[in-house]
């Protein structure tokens, strides 16, 4: 049986996660190229307030930079919280184990 450390696991992961992206993209680029050949020319319908609203690809890279601080955020708390329970772990020197009481 093939022992794997926990990075390779997560490598080989994100490796299959980004495959099956890049197949769901060219997959919708193929459709999009597909449904643009067969549809008749349609006029462009003028929205009001239309050039006002964000753009698709900066709603996604705001709520990208926003999960990015967030997720930074938690890391850290994590982190922290991890440090200030560090007196209370076996091992530190500062707790003894239970069953380790010399006799």
């Amino acid at each position: 049986m093939a022992v794997y450390s926990t990075r390779d696991l997560q490598a080989e992961f994100l490796d299959t996660i980004r495959a099956s992206q890049e197949t769901v993209v060219e997959a919708v680029k193929t459709w999009v190229d597909a449904v643009k050949a067969v549809t008749p020319k349609v006029p462009f319908a003028q929205v009001p307030l239309a050039a006002k609203l964000p753009k698709p690809e900066n709603v996604v890279t705001s709520a990208y930079d926003f999960a990015e601080k967030l997720l930074s955020s938690q890391r850290h708390f994590a982190e922290e919280l991890v440090k200030a329970t560090a007196p209370l772990m076996a091992g530190n020197g500062t707790h003894e184990m239970p069953g380790s009481a010399a006799e």
